[in-house]
């Protein structure tokens, strides 16, 4: 089974990922695409890589656990998509050492629904689960994690409203 666990930087993918217990693949494609070079060279306005989507792909094994704010983009029997709200997840991206600029357009791109939208377009309703993260340890998000890996949750997209932060 693959499993993709994608959100806004920030929402606490790699953190979470870590910390669940499965039999699944864990993969960091962020890692991949730095460690193997599985990119197609930086945007020099935004310090960020391109990645090769088509390489990246090629890595992501059957049975595979794997995170990035691009896991969204690949084949998968589950999204989960790891909201937090804009005002935290901006605060959370400047202690990281963001720059303002990022850290306030990754904010409003977790406002207007951004990944959750394009992992609805690609994989459908019945496949995106959305997990709240604003007020939840690393911890607790890998037990909700857990939990649509065990099938003890039912799909939700739409649950989450940033809206009026905007």
């Amino acid at each position: 089974m693959r499993v993709a666990v994608t959100g806004t930087p920030g929402t606490g993918k790699t953190s979470a990922v870590e910390l669940v217990e499965t039999e699944l693949e864990k993969l960091h494609l962020n890692d991949l695409i730095r460690e193997e070079g599985l990119h197609e060279g930086e945007d020099p306005d935004r310090g960020s890589l391109y990645a090769d989507m088509d390489a990246l792909a090629e890595r992501i094994p059957e049975d595979a656990l794997f995170e990035s704010h691009l896991a969204h983009n690949f084949e998968a029997e589950k999204v989960i998509v790891l909201r937090c709200s804009p005002a935290e997840l901006e605060k959370r991206l400047r202690e990281r050492g963001e720059e303002e600029a990022k850290a306030r357009e990754n904010a409003e791109s977790e406002a207007l629904d951004v990944i959750l939208s394009e992992a609805v377009a690609r994989h459908g309703e019945e496949l995106v689960y959305e997990i709240e993260t604003t007020d939840k340890s690393p911890e607790e998000v890998a037990a909700a994690i857990e939990a649509v890996l065990n099938d003890e949750r039912d799909p939700s997209a739409g649950d989450v409203n940033y809206t009026d932060w905007l």
